[in-house]
């Protein structure tokens, strides 16, 4: 009977220091990560957009929590927001919501290939956040994103890199080693660039969610319009 009481005590501390664990590791690092939890979509939500039939080109938002839309209802995410403003437009073109929250340019080089599948026509760029928080070295990310445009381009893909830069309280070289790993990977590419995806956003308090990182609805907004003047030059009627 003794046994198995202190079998009993044992899992139920097991399980206990599980879910703690999971709980601090969602808690302790900073989103987007590897342990951020998955937005309401779930990670990886392809649905984020409205669209009226799938025979349209693709637009591919593919990156991290950024374009997963972390902690937002799925109207407020950008790519949400993109379709609309496409649609307004008078373009047509259905976008696909790729973002997986915690992807680094390691992930997401590891799943772009069906990513680029069925009439897909631009790809937009959206990766590195993870990398940085992890200071994982620029010159591997640049790689990593290199060998994703390489692949989109044999598949006559065009794309928007969209930039990240390392948090203004990370050490100053590695901050001006990822600046110029995003601008020289879009020389070298000549792809169309987006310096910085948050631009005006990150670092404003009243723009993010309580993390300090992931945009709020508002913080969306802004977010949207920056890729989508960045997008707008590539897309045909």
């Amino acid at each position: 009977m003794k046994f198995f009481v202190l079998v009993s005590v044992i899992l139920g501390s097991c399980v206990i220091l599980a879910a703690c664990q999971s709980r601090n590791e969602s808690s302790a690092a900073p989103a987007p990560s590897p342990e951020a939890a998955p937005n309401n979509n779930g990670a990886a939500e392809s649905g984020s957009a409205p669209s009226t039939t799938s025979g349209l080109p693709k637009i591919v938002a593919f990156g991290d929590s950024l374009t997963a839309g972390q902690g937002l209802q799925p109207s407020q995410g950008y790519t949400y927001m993109l379709q609309q403003k496409i649609d307004r437009d008078g373009y047509k073109y259905q976008v696909v919501n790729a973002g997986v929250s915690g992807d680094t340019s390691t992930d997401g080089l590891s799943r772009i290939d069906w990513s680029l599948d069925n009439n897909v026509k631009i790809l937009i760029l959206e990766l590195g956040a993870n990398d940085i928080l992890r200071m994982q070295p620029a010159e591997q990310m640049q790689k990593n994103l290199s060998q994703i445009i390489e692949r989109a381009k044999s598949k006559r893909v065009e794309v928007l890199l969209a930039g990240m830069e390392a948090p203004a309280n990370s050490d100053s070289l590695y901050r001006n080693q990822v600046h110029q790993a995003f601008a020289d990977l879009a020389r070298k590419e000549k792809v169309r660039f987006i310096p910085f995806v948050l631009d005006h956003v990150g670092g404003v308090t009243s723009l993010n969610q309580s993390d300090g990182i992931h945009p709020n609805a508002e913080g969306e907004k802004i977010m949207t319009q920056t890729v989508y003047d960045g997008l707008k030059p590539m897309l045909r009627k």
